[in-house]
């Protein structure tokens, strides 16, 4: 029976305008802003700054970013498949040359 009280009780509650009635709300008080302040991952707002002022906008300083993360995967890929094509010497060179023959 105990239960069957609980779970009705749980049922009945509604807290969906619980928050209206608070005096932030009442009188639209809000933050007040002193300054423009960009919405801009900080990343984007750093190659705008840094760039010169070749960077104007943020969608620009994105194409930057996207460029450069492209070019250090080509540099990455390139360097991780050219480790095995090390130049080596010929065997071919060590033949016949007293300090490779086994000793006899």
């Amino acid at each position: 029976m105990d239960q069957d009280t609980n779970k009705n009780n749980k049922e009945d509650i509604d807290l969906s305008g619980a928050l209206k009635d608070t005096p932030d709300s009442q009188n639209g008080y809000r933050a007040i802003k002193y300054y423009h302040e960009s919405n801009a991952p900080k990343i984007i707002q750093l190659v705008m700054k840094s760039s010169g002022g070749l960077v104007k906008n943020e969608k620009q300083a994105g194409y930057v970013l996207f460029g450069f993360v492209a070019i250090a995967i080509i540099i990455a890929l390139f360097l991780f498949f050219n480790v095995n094509k090390q130049t080596t010497t010929p065997p071919e060179s060590y033949t016949n040359k007293p300090q490779f023959l086994p000793n006899q």
